[in-house]
């Protein structure tokens, strides 16, 4: 046959499986409102088992795989309908409206924030572009951001999350699964890595450099070069630049930005020296209870899955069937639980559209645990 032949009949079939999905549909809407009606649950997994083994086995070995996939994503479809027709307003998404209407139209000019490492770390810098005076306090490590924010010592927290050249900073997600905060902006901030030195002292001198891990990953190619240097990660790149500064020793040195060059009196030995020219960092801003901005466009969220397969697919699947666009993916696995794993979504998707809605309404009933973090926008 001809190829516009047979495009003819897939034409014709296309047709029929419209016809046949629609009036599918309307059956699955009268489903749900007897269910409605009934108090019955909208998932019957036992009931999605049997179809799925039926309908494989009438398609047949060859087909089988395929039927599976194509009934699973009609079943995904099925349900969200369902819960949109059965849908109430959920205590979450009261929470969401009720931040929206209460939260200030201006974002906060001058709060006291809490940012992790030292005078000049690049957490302060990302807190002075977010921030017009902020008032900030230093804490040694990251979990102490996240407990100021708890204990309610300072409004708002800077914590780094995601770098382009070394990824994710896996330390704040794992954090991130036991504390209490919401994500309330985020800011992409370019980061350029310098080599700093005492003044007087020699590329050759060096024999020791301080940065914290995510520089020195960052700066990896640049750090080949060096033969017989010793990498010494510390907690923060401005603190590098401290301890150099500070130390007795005449071959140190330290990656960090040039705000800690003129900060902590050294001299760059070699300038930009990370391994991409448009090195960005990803900074989030916290706080401790919800605050929704206008304009947000952005949403975190993080929850547990069942550990069998298909859990996480089925997640997706929802999202895609709402047209929400995933921006970012990350699992870290679960303290003291075997074989258990957070999983960490950024959507992008208006807070002000009916598919955020139906999606923060159906969330609960897709996994174990759920977790909101906050919808916000995200600055440059």
């Amino acid at each position: 046959m001809e190829l516009k032949d047979l495009r003819t009949q897939i034409d014709n079939i296309d047709q029929s499986l419209v016809e046949l999905f629609v009036k599918r549909m309307n059956l699955s809407a009268q489903v749900a409102d007897y269910k409605k009606e009934h108090n019955m649950p909208i998932y019957v997994p036992s009931r999605e088992r049997e179809i799925l083994q039926e309908v494989a086995t009438k398609a047949g070995p060859e087909m089988a795989n395929y039927t599976r996939v194509l009934y699973s994503m009609l079943f995904e479809l099925s349900r969200s309908y369902q819960s949109k027709r059965n849908s109430d307003v959920t205590p979450l998404y009261q929470s969401i409206t009720d931040s929206i209407d209460n939260t200030d139209k201006l974002f906060p000019q001058s709060p006291m924030v809490a940012c992790q490492g030292v005078e000049g770390a690049y957490s302060q810098i990302a807190c002075e572009k977010i921030f017009k005076s902020p008032m900030i306090v230093y804490f040694k490590n990251f979990d102490g951001v996240f407990n100021a924010i708890e204990q309610g010592l300072c409004q708002y927290g800077i914590l780094p999350i995601e770098n382009s050249t070394a990824g994710s900073v896996k330390k704040i997600y794992d954090l991130m699964i036991h504390h209490n905060f919401s994500i309330v902006r985020a800011f992409r901030m370019k980061v350029d890595h310098n080599l700093l030195a005492k003044p007087g002292v020699k590329m050759s001198d060096i024999k020791v450099i301080y940065s914290h891990e995510q520089a020195i990953n960052q700066c990896s190619d640049f750090l080949k070069t060096l033969t017989g240097v010793q990498i010494i990660p510390v907690e923060n790149t401005a603190i590098a630049a401290k301890m150099v500064a500070e130390s007795s020793r005449m071959d140190v040195a330290a990656l960090s930005s040039h705000n800690c060059e003129e900060l902590y009196g050294l001299k760059s030995l070699a300038d930009s020296v990370q391994d991409k020219g448009n090195n960005r960092t990803r900074f989030i801003c916290i706080s401790k209870k919800l605050e929704i901005y206008p304009g947000s466009d952005k949403t975190s969220i993080m929850m547990v899955l069942s550990h069998k397969p298909g859990a996480l697919y089925k997640v997706l699947a929802r999202m895609y069937v709402l047209g929400i666009n995933v921006i970012k993916l990350e699992s870290r696995p679960i303290p003291d639980r075997d074989f258990e794993f957070m999983f960490y979504f950024d959507l992008e998707t208006s807070i002000y559209s009916e598919e955020f809605v139906q999606l923060m309404c159906e969330l609960d009933d897709l996994c174990e645990e759920f977790k909101y973090l906050g919808s916000y926008t995200e600055v440059v």
